[in-house]
């Protein structure tokens, strides 16, 4: 039994040191320049059309027995992808100075999660989203040149790191962005529109605070949560115990009472394999 708790201690400490090297690898959030990102327009803006995102994620995402949607990456049809190249080409030639500011995250969040999905179709099958890569190592795609708005070629690091996170200010905006993995939180089976925008990011916020991929108790009971709260920990809390007490804030009566006896966060975990149907049937 000691050895067991030993081991386990030791696996808690390399994970909090990989943790830490993925958190440095990570972009700074700062303003990309080159552009006038910042700029909003005031309401009622311009309606964007984010009917054909809805219909596509409404044929090929399902929640499997844990929650987790997950993505129908091979039975998507030659006519879908058709779709979906035609709305991501309609997103690019949106003037986004032109939406008002909720407008504008809402837009910034489906193109984010199409574009995924997009190059995820382009190399699938795949295992994980990581593989996706010109490097020999599994660094993922997020540096790859993959939309062209207003006139300024964007990879998805850009618009999460560049745009989304230094301009909006918006810590929830990690419970919308959605990486295709199955750790990440889940991709909304509907677009992000300005209307329901609070909504939902409250939703899904709650949502991911109260499944075991946002955080658990493992068998000594120890706190594990996310390696979203590492990676992204200054846009929730100054340090690991104002990340406690964030969560504190966002759990139900029944989970506020078991962090409170929670002195501090043990261990961060995360799941890269992809969030495919497929791969979940396997």
């Amino acid at each position: 039994m000691r050895m067991k708790s030993l081991l386990t201690l030791f696996g808690l400490v390399v994970m909090a040191a990989c943790t830490s090297v993925e958190r440095a690898a990570l972009p700074k959030p700062e303003v990309l320049a080159g552009n006038t990102w910042s700029q909003s327009a005031k309401p009622p803006g311009q309606v964007v059309d984010h009917r054909p995102w809805t219909a596509f994620l409404a044929r090929h995402v399902r929640p499997d027995a844990e929650g987790v949607n997950r993505v129908a990456y091979a039975k998507v049809s030659s006519r879908d992808r058709e779709g979906l190249d035609r709305y991501l080409a309609a997103l690019q030639r949106v003037q986004t100075d032109r939406l008002t500011r909720d407008q504008q995250l809402a837009y910034w969040i489906n193109l984010y999660n199409a574009l995924t999905i997009d190059v995820v179709l382009d190399a699938y099958p795949v295992v994980s989203i990581r593989d996706i890569t010109d490097s020999p190592l599994p660094v993922g795609p997020w540096n790859q040149p993959v939309a062209r708005v207003s006139g300024q070629t964007l990879t998805l690091n850009d618009i999460e790191h560049r745009i989304i996170r230094p301009i909006f200010d918006e810590p929830r905006i990690h419970y919308a962005l959605n990486c295709a993995a199955a750790g990440c939180p889940n991709l909304m089976a509907r677009a992000w529109t300005a209307q329901k925008l609070e909504a939902d990011l409250a939703a899904a916020e709650y949502a991911y605070v109260h499944d075991p991929r946002g955080l658990r108790f493992d068998e000594q009971g120890r706190l594990v949560v996310s390696k979203i709260y590492a990676w992204f920990r200054e846009d929730f809390a100054d340090t690991p115990e104002g990340v406690l007490d964030y969560l504190r804030s966002v759990a139900g009566p029944e989970l506020e009472k078991q962090l409170a006896a929670t002195r501090r966060i043990s261990g961060y975990d995360y799941d890269w394999s992809l969030n495919d149907q497929a791969q979940r049937v396997q």
